[in-house]
């Protein structure tokens, strides 16, 4: 056998070729995710309905109020938000439910919310579209 400048090689002789299987499941894997990533973060990013916590004074402790600001995609929906405020202990000692009618998109809303004990401060729990 000549030795030349070619190498010997165990898997050219038995025809053992690298194993690349990985490679399909990689790429599938990759536009599903993609896919997936991409719906996600259009989806969420485009809510049916934003609220934003303004600012809340308790110089009445027994009835604070907070103003807060709402936009919804569309000024057909009825919407209803949970508002409620807090006492020294972040529990809850007044609860009131503000339901706002179709209309316009963007709000800003003022509430004052009645308490049990004296409250601390004021948030919005949660806004929902009414069916």
């Amino acid at each position: 056998m000549s030795q030349g400048n070619n190498q010997f090689d165990f898997n050219d002789r038995y025809g053992v070729k690298p194993a690349r299987a990985w490679v399909k499941y990689g790429v599938v894997c990759a536009i599903v995710g993609g896919a997936w990533l991409l719906w996600a973060g259009l989806h969420h990013s485009n809510p049916e309905l934003r609220t934003e916590l303004i600012s809340f004074i308790t110089q009445d402790p027994r009835n604070p109020e907070i103003r807060y600001s709402i936009q919804r995609a569309s000024g057909d929906d009825v919407i209803t938000c949970t508002l409620t405020a807090r006492d020294f202990d972040m529990n809850v000692v007044g609860q009131v439910e503000d339901t706002i009618a179709a209309g316009e998109t963007y709000l800003e809303r003022t509430i004052s919310i009645p308490t049990r004990a004296d409250a601390v401060n004021a948030g919005i729990e949660r806004c929902r579209v009414l069916p």
